[in-house]
């Protein structure tokens, strides 16, 4: 067996396997429930009227953005679209429907942490988080050496 036909045949086997994973992760209990509120949240009147009203908002938004703080308007837009923002988040069905799209975030991340960790430990793993888990601007002592 040449070398090619060597590397055709495992990437075949890693793609099956990463398709008999990407059917588990379509199984679990995360997507699920992700799933579940999703159409919950599409279904409700209430945060479906939220929801067109936030993108008229950041639509109007978008306007003053363009100018930043000096659109006389620039602020104003800004309270109104966090106004809008924080009324919808006091929806039942959109914390249901973000707390389960959290939890399948942190299921992804986690699968793509353990698959570039067993690469290498220096990988990098993408996540939505806000601050990093390590490294610069996560409170623990810096060296000044990052990159």
């Amino acid at each position: 067996m040449s070398v090619t036909e060597q590397h055709a045949l495992d990437l075949s086997v890693l793609m099956m396997e990463s398709y008999e994973l990407a059917d588990l992760i379509k199984r679990s209990q995360e997507m699920k429930a992700y799933l579940y509120w999703k159409e919950q949240l599409a279904a409700s009147e209430e945060a479906q009227k939220g929801i067109r009203e936030l993108d008229r908002e950041k639509e109007s938004f978008r306007e003053y953005e363009r100018f930043g703080h000096f659109h006389p308007s620039y602020h104003e837009g800004m309270e109104r679209v966090k106004a809008v923002e924080q009324k919808l988040h006091t929806l039942e069905v959109v914390q249901a429907f973000m707390k389960s799209e959290e939890e399948l975030d942190q299921l992804l991340y986690e699968v793509s942490k353990l698959i570039a960790h067993s690469v290498s430990d220096s990988i990098k793993v993408p996540s939505n988080q806000l601050l990093p888990e390590s490294g610069c601007s996560s409170g623990g002592s810096c060296s000044g050496n990052c990159g």
